[in-house]
């Protein structure tokens, strides 16, 4: 099996799951025991960090990032928080490193730091996470409900999230909206 951590995960556009429908989804950890991820292109309408930050009451009027959107990472355990982040996870409680450059952190520690002004410079804060139990993804990707390609840094934090599905199809030479919403086999 060929790990599809540091992957993107594009919906095809027959794919109606009201979870999942329109989304591109970054893996973060993949093995036989299943996948686990977080949708990177839905920020949750009027939702911000400072809002977060306030319910969290943790003190933020010095941090920059008060109007960054938070995101819905996926439908399950959705009242906890997945910080995706460039750098390195060891300066984080519990992490875990995705790639050289790229981590996911769930600690409130990450989140500490950035109500202060410190912390990660490039991130995304989700709400929840989406995860796959051994072999359903596999399934799902032979069923064509997804197509995948390798992350990039780029798209996750300089992309805007209305363009980030787009530009992951777009690594692929694909152009999703040219893409029938029916799914056939031959």
């Amino acid at each position: 099996m060929q790990s599809l951590k540091n992957h993107f995960l594009m919906a095809m556009p027959h794919l109606e799951d009201p979870n999942f429908a329109g989304t591109l989804s970054y893996l973060c950890d993949h093995d036989d025991k299943g996948t686990m991820g977080v949708i990177v292109n839905h920020p949750m309408e009027e939702l911000t960090l400072e809002a977060l930050f306030e319910q969290l009451e943790l003190e933020c009027s010095t941090s920059p990032h008060l109007s960054a959107p938070v995101y819905y990472g996926g439908p399950v355990h959705k009242d906890r928080g997945f910080i995706l982040h460039e750098g390195d996870s060891q300066q984080w409680d519990s992490s875990l490193q995705v790639t050289d450059d790229i981590a996911l952190t769930t600690s409130m520690d990450v989140l500490e730091a950035l109500a202060a002004g410190r912390g990660p410079e490039k991130f995304l804060v989700c709400l929840g996470c989406a995860g796959w139990e051994s072999g359903q993804l596999e399934q799902e990707l032979m069923d064509n409900t997804w197509l995948t390609v390798e992350g990039r840094a780029d798209v996750l934090f300089e992309v805007p999230p209305e363009q980030r599905l787009s530009a992951s199809a777009n690594l692929l030479g694909v152009d999703l909206n040219l893409m029938t919403r029916e799914a056939g086999h031959s």
